[in-house]
């Protein structure tokens, strides 16, 4: 059976210039965005618990603008002034830029990197004096704190957000030729919907080596993986099993 139908497990991509609208017209395939997980806020009642002090801190380090969302929102609810002294690590360009929705930019003492969290701690190392607030989901990666701690930051964790399944109830029947993943998260989701699901036929695409092993140990059976050499992006691997599979059903 030749691939015609894809799902991927993330909103809709804003801009009609997104590589999966033109994988779509490429390959003759129809695909299906909706997203498996959602992000809750962690209610200011509940933050309190971690006896985290967000004035205590000289600067912040935001790996997302979730995170940049939910650390104004807790200063706001707990009526905190975040001084004008505060400095701001981001981890790329567009993200430090998103910061303009809370603070006037140019004002500000704003640093960022090239979307990595290894280039990043490399800026944060120059300003080794602060006290850092690192706004965290409850599902993060777990090298921004080992690396954190490696390189002797002082810092605090606070949890302002979590990861939780979204509700696919609406789904009545996953029949789709492919399903595409980007988290552990969304994995989780997919066995917390749909627990009788039998993967039979369906290809499982996953980014990332986290997926991946979420996939495996799932029971699952795992057919298309990125990034890889010859192909860095999702929609490259994608467009490369799509054309492969479609040419071997001719």
């Amino acid at each position: 059976m030749k691939i015609k139908r894809i799902l991927v497990s993330q909103p809709k991509p804003a801009t009609e210039k997104s590589p999966y609208f033109e994988l779509a017209e490429k390959s003759n395939v129809k695909i299906d965005f909706r997203p498996f997980i959602q992000v809750e806020s962690v209610p200011t009642k509940e933050f309190r618990t971690q006896k985290v002090n967000l004035l205590d801190h000289t600067a912040v380090i935001f790996t997302s603008r979730t995170a940049i969302d939910n650390y104004f929102r807790v200063a706001e609810e707990l009526r905190i002034v975040v001084p004008d002294s505060m400095k701001y690590f981001c981890i790329s360009e567009a993200t430090a830029y998103y910061l303009q929705k809370y603070i006037v930019y140019r004002k500000r003492k704003i640093f960022h990197s090239t979307g990595k969290f290894t280039d990043l701690i490399e800026v944060v190392k120059k300003h080794k004096d602060e006290n850092y607030l690192v706004p965290l989901s409850d599902i993060h990666k777990q090298e921004i704190p080992d690396l954190l701690e490696k390189n002797k930051i002082k810092y605090s964790k606070a949890i302002l957000y979590r990861t939780v399944s979204s509700d696919l109830s609406d789904i009545k029947n996953i029949d789709y030729d492919i399903l595409v993943f980007f988290s552990p998260s969304g994995i989780a989701s997919l066995l917390q919907n749909f627990p009788n699901w039998d993967q039979k036929e369906t290809k499982i695409a996953s980014f990332g080596p986290a997926t991946a092993k979420a996939v495996t140990e799932a029971g699952y059976r795992l057919d298309i993986q990125a990034p890889m050499p010859q192909a860095p992006s999702m929609t490259m691997a994608l467009e490369l099993f799509i054309k492969k599979h479609n040419k071997a059903k001719k």
